[in-house]
């Protein structure tokens, strides 16, 4: 048997998009490669990548990517399936369960890197960064003004922490060294947290009226989707300021809109929104006192490049019918 011939008895897997070359070293040695552009048109698989489907034991693919009934229904060989996110909203777990297909993902890895990206936003947006930068290159700033740009401080005010999960005790643990006051909304008390940080559990509702600054890290569910609505963003300050770094739909986007255009709170910065990627002539763009930055909460060399190996990681073990190290349908398992 040639060389060829032994090539053609790896297992087949797509990579929706272009990952670095050594961020695939792993999936190289063991598989066959068809790999997407860098960049996608719109949500999904480039068509001359979705073509390989019926091929396909195995997709790495990112979370713009729907794996749901239509792409299962035309890849019969696939085995496994590595998501290249912690969250897997982008995927129907219960339709993969059923074929018997696991769903990896990359938990743990994003915590450090995204919970910076809060303090980012959480800081541009309370000193009124984007507003002030574009002041200056358009020519308006002219002289120090003692009333210019005028924003929040930190020290002393009440983050409310929406999701005490692994990303918002980070951020709790941060914000302590902002002597914030912390006050959080989770489904199940936190005592560690509690103790560690002086952090106080509140309903959310509460939670909205007592928080200068309010941040969200709740996974997008049934329950989250439209978490903050019209009547949520009512309860907030007038000085408050909204963080989003979960997902998008948590927020309902029109809501948010009126709510800032009418100064019903003072500022958002959005890590995520809804749709994704916003379109250029949303009017969220188009308000001075929303920052809005593309899904940049993991986008540092070092946890991009972790995700990509435990993605090679999930995907290997499927492939080699072995038990996924990160399993977001562990019930795939079940007898």
């Amino acid at each position: 048997m040639n060389a060829n011939s032994d090539e053609n008895q790896l297992p087949l897997v797509i990579v929706s998009h272009t990952l670095l070359e050594s961020w695939l070293e792993k999936l190289k040695r063991g598989c066959r490669l068809v790999i997407g552009p860098e960049t996608s048109v719109s949500d999904g698989l480039a068509p001359e990548i979705a073509a390989r489907l019926p091929e396909a034991q195995g997709i790495l693919e990112l979370l713009t990517v729907p794996i749901d009934e239509s792409l299962l229904e035309r890849a019969p060989k696939l085995q496994v399936v590595s998501n290249m996110a912690v969250g897997v909203d982008n995927v129907d777990l219960a339709a993969c369960t059923q074929r018997g297909i696991p769903v990896g993902h990359t938990p743990g890895v994003l915590t450090e890197g995204t919970a910076d990206l809060t303090m980012a936003l959480l800081l541009a947006t309370a000193r009124r960064l984007f507003e002030a930068s574009q002041d200056a290159r358009q020519g308006h700033w002219t002289t120090w003004e003692p009333a210019g740009w005028l924003g929040a401080d930190l020290s002393g005010a009440t983050l409310g922490i929406v999701g005490m999960g692994k990303i918002g005790t980070a951020v709790a643990r941060r914000a302590r060294a902002f002597d914030m006051r912390l006050v959080y909304s989770n489904r199940s008390p936190k005592p560690e947290i509690e103790s560690q940080l002086a952090a106080t559990r509140l309903p959310l509702a509460e939670l909205l009226r007592q928080s200068d600054f309010v941040s969200l890290h709740v996974p997008l569910t049934a329950e989250t989707k439209g978490l903050i609505d019209r009547d949520a963003l009512s309860l907030m300050k007038p000085t408050a300021i909204l963080i989003n770094v979960a997902r998008g739909p948590v927020v309902d986007s029109n809501a948010l809109y009126h709510a800032l255009r009418e100064k019903q709170i003072a500022a958002a910065g959005l890590d995520v929104t809804d749709p994704e990627p916003l379109p250029p002539t949303d009017p969220l763009y188009g308000l001075p006192n929303c920052l809005i930055v593309p899904h940049i909460g993991s986008a540092t060399i070092n946890t991009r490049r972790r995700m990509a190996e435990l993605a090679c990681d999930n995907l290997l073990a499927g492939l080699a019918g072995r038990q996924l190290p990160h399993c977001a349908n562990p019930a795939v398992y079940d007898d």
